[in-house]
Formats: structure tokens, C-alpha cells, sequence
């Protein structure tokens, strides 16, 4: 089978009917991504110490950014992360657990107790 530099039929197609005229991704245009207005809601907050406490059985890799961004826009409150398992690795090809990625991102934390 031949190969071609397009991503799929439909480009080859599109490059036939264009021609030699028209060179195939040889550029990159830069561009920012516009922010967005969103929302969050802490679930545990004493407001008198400024303290959220956010529980969490499974810390997503979206939650772990957007978590990120909030402590950075909202540095009165300290947040805390009160974690199910907190040696559970953040996936499975990495070796670093909710509490490491806690630390690391300036987050204290705590384990819920068993029983």
C-alpha cells in the first residue's frame, strides 16, 4: 500500500483537487485559547478561617488543573483535600499518589479515617 502524507482519504482527495498549488501542513499558526468564566463550589467551607475542605474518592486529571487554578485565584482560602486513599497513584502508569500531587501543588491534605 502507498503511503501519503495525509491524515485520511478525504485529505488526499482534497489535495488531488487542489493540486501542486497548495502545500500540505508546512505551517503553524499560534492562537490562545479564550478563558472562560466558571464556577466552583467547595464542598465543605468554614468560612470564619477562610478553609474549604474538598473530599475526593477519585482526584481527576481535570479536577487536579482546575483545583490548580483555583488556589491560584483565590489565595485568602487555604484548601484542603480530605482524600478516600490518599497513596492511591493519581493513574496507572504513574508513580505519584494524590498526597505527592497534593504537596507538590501547595494543597495540605488529610485521610478520611477508616471505620
Amino acid at each position: 500500500m502507498k503511503q501519503t502524507p495525509y491524515r485520511n482519504k478525504f485529505e488526499a482527495k482534497v489535495a488531488h483537487k487542489l493540486g501542486p498549488a497548495y502545500e500540505y501542513e508546512t505551517m503553524k499558526l499560534s492562537y490562545e485559547v479564550p478563558a472562560r468564566q466558571a464556577i466552583y463550589t467547595p464542598d465543605f467551607i468554614d468560612y470564619e478561617n477562610k478553609v474549604i475542605v474538598e473530599a475526593k474518592g477519585y482526584l481527576r486529571a481535570e479536577d487536579r488543573k482546575k483545583m490548580v487554578l483555583i488556589k491560584q485565584q483565590n489565595p485568602d482560602w487555604t484548601i484542603c483535600f480530605m482524600f478516600q486513599k490518599a497513596n492511591q497513584t493519581i493513574s496507572k502508569t504513574s508513580k505519584t499518589t494524590y498526597a505527592m500531587w497534593a504537596e507538590k501543588n501547595g494543597f495540605s491534605w488529610r485521610e478520611l479515617p477508616k471505620g
